[in-house]
């Protein structure tokens, strides 16, 4: 077959020349960073992409699980055309503001009231916010190695390596050079999935946690679910310290109508939301309970929390929410979940007769490969299990995938779209095959 990545006289690989005289290492959001060069995308419609060269993927992508019913939906097309000729821009509120926060509300009773941000990192910012404004106090708990956003706190300890992780306990560590103390001393880092550990951790500064941060299927730990001893700890520990539970939501809200909450019986203060709900379009939301909630409220004054942004509750984001989670309801999602069952299981069979081995997992449409056959369930566990080997694997495995037609993020991370059939999923299980299988013949030349 014909390689297509890399090509370095493709067009491409010449727009990313372009884009280093511009963009600081040649991109302006480094997810979208590809060694040795980018690809740009020409069209796509359903569950395809075309690039500028004419090259076809399957999207096992979806820009890190945004277009869940994939490109082009003519449903949310039409949305945003009939919202561009009434409204395109305003500063007056719109009517598919409120109706998008209903579709929302009514999914789930935890979000008792709602506010819409530009993106799921402004929304736990702004949860973050309104935790210590509703408690009065100053610190916030996250587990090690997940990610909550691009803000200083959320991002504390996301990718800390062995040497500094810290003990007897995890230490709280900066993500980018250059942050302050203030912000290292004020984030409470606790390990996932480690109910006695964290605990003793959380009890210790218990007078000062304004809220617990916790992402109930952490892809970076490994994208197993929260267990249930987890879960009913830091139920326990925020109903008797009186901080706040926070669920992220931005990633697992489309597990289930009412979000991952939901399917594993969760209650917590505040959700966070983003991705799938704005259609496509930017988005982020905060929804939960009313007497929390209400540090926004600027009706009777300055509020607690002021919180705003011109492009916040934009109309076509919100048209094209609204036609998203009507689409994206009920059987959709009954199917869709199937589906991811039926790749996780053809792909966990691909990583075994392919030789290399593995194991994958993930939780409805999502789904992680991990070659290794240690055990894992948190950060550090798979960290580990994943710190050499795997890396290598999947270096090679990304670009054997893109040649044979399959778009997936560079560290073995994917997810489905409704426009998805078993097709999909077979042309997907067998793409991992024939490369894995490639990379086993290619290992077994180099150890000779």
């Amino acid at each position: 077959m014909t390689s297509i990545f890399p090509d370095f006289s493709s067009k491409s690989a010449h727009l990313f020349e372009r884009a280093q005289a511009v963009f600081p290492g040649g991109s302006t959001r480094n997810q979208t960073y590809f060694p040795p060069h980018m690809i740009y995308a020409a069209e796509a419609s359903g569950c395809r992409m075309r690039d500028v060269d004419g090259n076809e993927f399957i999207d096992f992508h979806n820009d890190y699980t945004v277009t869940i019913l994939g490109h082009a939906h003519a449903d949310v097309e039409r949305a945003i055309i009939e919202q561009t000729k009434r409204v395109f821009c305003s500063a007056l509120a719109v009517p598919a503001e409120i109706e998008l926060a209903e579709i929302i509300c009514q999914r789930n009773p935890n979000f008792e009231r709602m506010r819409f941000v530009v993106t799921g990192s402004e929304a736990v910012m702004n949860a973050m916010k309104a935790a210590r404004a509703f408690t009065g106090r100053p610190k916030i708990a996250k587990c090690e190695g997940v990610y909550h956003g691009s803000n200083d706190f959320a991002e504390v300890s996301l990718d800390p390596t062995p040497q500094t992780w810290g003990q007897a306990a995890p230490q709280s560590v900066g993500f980018s050079d250059g942050v302050p103390q203030g912000v290292t001393d004020n984030v409470v880092v606790i390990p996932y999935n480690e109910p006695e550990a964290a605990r003793k951790i959380l009890d210790a500064c218990a007078d000062q946690l304004a809220g617990v941060f916790i992402d109930l299927i952490s892809a970076r730990c490994g994208a197993r679910r929260a267990s249930p001893e987890f879960i009913a700890m830091l139920e326990d520990f925020t109903t008797s310290s009186g901080a706040l539970l926070v669920v992220d939501e931005v990633i697992s809200y489309r597990a289930a109508r009412g979000g991952a909450q939901e399917m594993l019986g969760v209650k917590p203060d505040l959700t966070t939301f983003g991705k799938i709900i704005g259609g496509g379009m930017p988005i982020g939301a905060l929804a939960g309970r009313a007497d929390v909630m209400a540090m926004f409220d600027s009706s009777g004054g300055k509020a607690a929390v002021p919180q705003s942004g011109t492009f916040t509750a934009h109309p076509l984001t919100m048209a094209a929410g609204c036609a998203m989670l009507r689409a994206y309801d009920g059987d959709a999602i009954d199917r869709l979940n199937e589906l991811g069952d039926t790749a996780r299981r053809q792909l966990q069979e691909a990583l075994e007769l392919s030789g290399i081995g593995g194991q994958v997992t993930g939780e409805s449409s999502l789904f992680l490969m991990s070659f290794t056959d240690e055990p894992f369930h948190g950060y550090r566990s798979h960290y580990r299990a994943t710190a050499d080997r795997h890396h290598r694997i999947m270096a090679s495995l990304f670009p054997k995938l893109l040649n044979k037609g399959v778009l997936m993020s560079g560290w073995g991370f994917g997810c489905l779209s409704t426009p998805m059939q078993q097709a999909e999923i077979d042309h997907l299980s067998q793409a991992v095959l024939e490369s894995l299988r490639e990379i086993n013949e290619e290992l077994a030349l180099a150890a000779q």
